[in-house]
């Protein structure tokens, strides 16, 4: 037990300081529990959930398909061309990627709004600074709203067998408490990106100049637009042919994916995103190793150790279990990783639900909402906003980590209390 939990420290240590190569972090962190005996060989298989690793491949296919159509930068121009003034205009981009956000990466976002965040800015000639960081943070924070989303999500449905259609309403049957529908995380969510974005609009409501008028990006293809549709649709049938959640949904997302991608590069789409990202494969490894690090974990029982520590909540109130789990989590995020954070927790909040008697929804939702929000606190926080500082940087507008808090930390504040308190009025006992 020891030595996994030692393994796992060092690795999580190791993704603190040198995050930029986390899956090779992973891989090495899976070595050193093959040569200490802390999983066998059959483990490198048997402790990957490779329904959620298809559903991440194919979901990062379908994502750069649907970039280099250019459909985002010609939705978000007719978008800005309607505003009826410069602040709405800016909080509309925000809001945009805050949605396409919902269902492509989040780096993936920013590459693609922030050189049109920078053009109207421009044109205006007012600093872009709270409006790239805005839309990293609201990115960040829609990222956790669907099964495809984001990374901490597909851990949730690992974690608790969720389909596509449990993040609408949700009703999970293999340990629910509950005789009836839920509302799911997706809304829990929107009224939290409400929140956080009111917040927003108070740094750009005094601008009411006329908007400078864009030229509309050309779209090239609907196809990949197609595909993603047809990859939803697949998803929220996937409950019909895969009631446990096992196969069709990872089958499906690769298809899907796999057919669009291999359409953009028959017909040849170049797209200015394309030197700056590259197919993510390297969070596809970093995953599966999270996967394998967690299986560790629970096999040499360090999940279930840490779970008897939390006896000291025993008779505690739900309500301040929630409080002290949510705000752990955001405290956390704020400076490290989020995904081999969540995937240890899960585990650990499973426990002591059991033990609490306290709905298991209730804390798994409570962990993710801290820690997909929490890391829009600061600029190390989340990987969308080193890349919005990295773009602010090269147009000579270098942001200070307090100047990042002090437009990240009121969202976060706003955005997680209004989710937390809906959720436990919601799930709560």
């Amino acid at each position: 037990m020891w030595t996994a939990a030692s393994i796992f420290i060092l690795v999580y240590l190791a993704l603190i300081v040198c995050s930029r190569y986390r899956w090779l972090i992973t891989l090495l962190g899976i070595a050193a529990a093959l040569i200490f005996g802390a999983i066998e060989w059959q483990d490198l298989y048997s402790g990957v959930n490779w329904n959620i690793i298809g559903i991440l491949f194919g979901s990062l296919l379908l994502a750069d398909a649907f970039v280099y159509s250019r459909m985002p930068e010609a939705i978000a121009d007719h978008l800005i061309n309607r505003s009826p003034n410069l602040g709405a205009a800016l909080m509309l981009i925000i809001v945009f990627a805050s949605a396409f956000s919902i269902f492509m990466d989040n780096v993936v976002t920013v590459l693609v709004m922030a050189p049109i965040a920078l053009q109207v800015t421009r044109r205006a000639d007012i600093n872009p600074v709270p409006v790239i960081i805005g839309l990293a943070i609201s990115s960040n924070l829609q990222g956790m709203a669907i099964l495809i989303g984001d990374t901490p999500s597909m851990i949730l449905a690992a974690e608790n067998q969720m389909d596509f259609m449990d993040f609408f309403y949700y009703n999970n049957y293999l340990h629910s408490s509950y005789d009836s529908w839920k509302v799911g995380i997706f809304w829990i969510v929107q009224v939290g990106a409400v929140a956080g974005l009111l917040v927003l609009y108070s740094y750009f409501r005094s601008e009411k100049r006329k908007v400078p008028h864009l030229r509309i990006t050309p779209v090239k293809s609907w196809f990949p637009l197609v595909m993603v549709a047809a990859a939803v649709i697949l998803l929220s049938l996937a409950s019909t042919f895969d009631p446990h959640f096992t196969w069709f949904g990872g089958i499906a997302t690769v298809i899907t994916g796999a057919v669009s991608y291999l359409y953009v590069r028959v017909r040849r789409f170049h797209h200015q995103i394309e030197e700056q990202h590259r197919f993510d494969w390297e969070t596809v490894i970093f995953l599966a190793g999270v996967f394998i690090l967690v299986h560790m974990l629970e096999k040499q029982g360090v999940i279930s150790s840490l779970v008897s520590r939390f006896g000291i909540l025993e008779g505690a109130h739900p309500f301040l279990v929630l409080t002290a789990v949510v705000w752990f989590s955001v405290a956390v995020s704020a400076f490290i990783d989020n995904v081999p954070y969540i995937a240890a927790m899960f585990p650990v909040v499973h426990g002591m639900a059991e033990n609490l008697g306290i709905p298991h929804e209730l804390l798994f939702l409570g962990v993710l909402i801290g820690s997909c929000v929490g890391g829009n606190i600061t600029p190390i926080g989340a990987a969308a906003n080193l890349t919005a500082i990295g773009i602010l940087r090269r147009e000579g507008r270098p942001v200070s980590f307090g100047s990042f808090v002090r437009i990240g930390l009121p969202f976060t504040l706003a955005a997680t209390t209004a989710s937390y308190l809906l959720l436990y009025l919601l799930y709560g006992p």
